[in-house]
């Protein structure tokens, strides 16, 4: 259960509860319970069954897959007012989660039990409808994740990701195997690249950190 403070907060971060109607509000405050999660901690791991779904209040979770070969593959992250496609789908097909769920950025949630998530779907068509749309926007970011491995060179994948980096922070403090994590490669294939890079005067790399010098070179990379 949850307190009228801690409704007024989620409320603020979950726009769908405003036009919610009393009857939902009523069972979504005596339902839900809020937990707080430190950085670092799995949420979910693969296998596991999902007990509750979490509504991100605030900080950062990264939801990823790892291969046979231990490779990994960021497939999304969700933030603010956001929860996790996968661990919705696994609760309405009553299925495993399928991927690893892992807190970046500390973390504050509202968690909602499995069964009383599955019946607010059926009763109420307000929560259908927020939970469908967020199945949608994501969905169709893991497609366009599936479209750049499948189809895209990956020297134009990892031009694409330093330019989206470097307009956060430059220098970009990262390593070439957390690189190869976000894009499905290895670390090896990473570092042929980003020498490649370094070579034509693109970046310039040091331990654990590298900065784009020719964003507009490197552009033309990215579009190859």
């Amino acid at each position: 259960m949850i307190s009228q403070d801690q409704y007024n907060r989620i409320a603020r971060a979950l726009p769908v509860l405003s036009r919610a109607d009393p009857q939902l509000v009523r069972e979504f405050t005596q339902a839900a319970f809020f937990a707080s999660i430190p950085a670092g901690r799995d949420i979910f791991v693969e296998g596991d069954d999902i007990e509750a779904i979490a509504l991100l209040i605030s900080g950062v979770v990264r939801v990823y897959k790892i291969g046979e070969t231990g490779r990994e593959i960021t497939l999304y992250r969700f933030g603010l007012g956001e929860s996790c496609i996968l661990t919705a789908n696994a609760i309405l097909s009553r299925q495993t989660f399928p991927a690893i769920a892992t807190v970046e950025e500390e973390a504050e949630a509202v968690m909602i039990p499995a069964a009383t998530f599955r019946g607010w779907v059926d009763k109420y068509a307000l929560w259908r409808g927020f939970v469908f749309d967020l199945l949608s926007q994501r969905l169709a970011n893991v497609l366009l994740i599936v479209d750049e491995v499948t189809f895209r060179r990956m020297d134009a994948r990892l031009a694409a990701f330093l330019l989206a980096r470097s307009r956060v922070e430059n220098p970009i403090e990262i390593t070439h195997q957390e690189i190869a994590a976000e894009l499905g490669s290895s670390r090896e294939v990473i570092s042929r690249i980003l020498e490649d890079f370094a070579a034509q005067g693109l970046i310039q790399t040091s331990r654990g950190r590298l900065e784009v010098l020719e964003t507009e070179l490197l552009q033309t990379r990215a579009v190859m």
